[in-house]
């Protein structure tokens, strides 16, 4: 088949910049495009061109000002020449593309509550489910509230979870990262210390400054704890904000090192797991499901996240982290965070696990291989 995939209009593909939904798709696309001829619509970047063919893969990538603006320079690009057209994340534009291609199978990829009334008005979310062949999810969690919404969208909605490359981001015991471990670890000065890790951007909904508020007492109780913060307040960008002046005054306060990395890529984030031993998400709001979680497992880091959204999916409970129904007090994550720096084999033991979840449960195969199995139904 001939398959469109029209992306966000925020980050180009692939993700020079990050972004869940860009590295979604680059993890996918190898795989697909295998079986069919693939043509991927995103935003331009002045650092890629604006049409790219590798091997079985299209790159077709417009202009923008504002998203109509977007998806208007994208239907210029669209025809009827596509046996599917998938789109990312914006409901809305099913029926701006329908009116370009009526007779063309249309599919959706939510990967946040994108059919929350606040969202999108109820006549249009309703146009949108009855227009499309299927929705794929990227969490049971998004699912479920599509169908407590819309009942009729039941049997077009399938979970499909991401995953990740685990031969880019590896446990810090692979004979190929201990070195690089210790070399990360003596750039920061970190030889002997305890690394409590938290990867995100730095806004008030992922919740930074909840673990800020926890490090106090963990840091006045093991002296050699210490946090490592990587990301923006967002991609690509480091220009402070409101917020992220307050975490830079909260950082002052505690007792040992913080460390502000700024924007990374998702080429450079790897190392920066490997320095790690502990994965803390503080998420505040209804995520549908981080990414950072396959990452940390991958890592072979115990994860401690809140039970909001879609995060506690890929949690077993005390078998490769711990999800917190108490997401917004800093005493629970303090716990956690002492428990595993108290129980060190099993904190080992558990981002053991992790690896192996993320080996046997999330890698790109499995993701891609979901996906092909529901083209396969136009």
């Amino acid at each position: 088949m001939k398959i469109a995939f029209i992306c966000t209009e925020m980050l180009p593909v692939p993700p020079i910049l990050g972004g869940a939904i860009q590295i979604y798709i680059e993890g996918v696309l190898p795989i697909l495009s295998k079986y069919h001829e693939i043509t991927v619509f995103s935003v331009a970047n002045d650092r890629l061109p604006s049409r790219e063919q590798k091997e079985n893969v299209t790159y077709i990538r417009v202009q923008r000002e504002n998203a109509d603006e977007y998806i208007n320079n994208v239907k210029n690009e669209i025809n009827d020449e596509f046996d599917l057209i998938h789109v990312f994340n914006r409901p809305r534009w099913i029926s701006i593309l329908n009116e370009v291609v009526p007779n063309t199978p249309l599919s959706l990829s939510l990967h946040n509550e994108m059919l929350l009334p606040k969202k999108i008005e109820p006549e249009m979310a309703l146009e949108c489910i009855d227009r499309v062949k299927f929705i794929t999810t990227v969490s049971k969690f998004v699912a479920d509230e599509v169908k407590s919404i819309y009942p009729t969208a039941e049997s077009k909605l399938n979970p499909v979870y991401s995953a990740v490359d685990s031969n880019k981001i590896k446990p810090f015991w692979s004979e190929d990262v201990v070195q690089d471990r210790m070399n990360m670890r003596k750039q920061y000065g970190l030889e002997d210390s305890k690394v409590i890790l938290y990867v995100g951007r730095l806004s008030k909904n992922k919740g930074p400054h909840v673990l800020f508020e926890a490090m106090k007492e963990v840091m006045n109780s093991y002296p050699n704890a210490v946090l490592m913060c990587v990301g923006s307040k967002w991609y690509g960008l480091n220009t402070p904000s409101n917020y992220t002046v307050l975490l830079q005054h909260m950082a002052k306060e505690l007792k040992n090192p913080v460390i502000f990395t700024g924007f990374l890529t998702p080429d450079e984030i790897p190392k920066y797991y490997n320095m790690g031993d502990i994965f803390v998400c503080t998420s505040q709001w209804r995520e549908p499901l981080a990414r950072v979680h396959y990452e940390a497992m991958a890592a072979g880091l115990p994860i401690i996240t809140t039970a909001r959204g879609g995060n506690a999916e890929v949690i077993d409970q005390g078998v490769n982290g711990f999800a917190i129904e108490e997401y917004d007090n800093p005493k629970s994550f303090e716990q956690y965070i002492k428990y595993l720096l108290d129980n060190e084999n099993m904190a080992i033991n558990m981002g053991k696990k992790g690896r192996e979840f993320a080996l046997e449960k999330y890698n790109w195969e499995i993701t891609a291989n979901k996906l092909l199995k529901i083209f396969e139904t136009i």
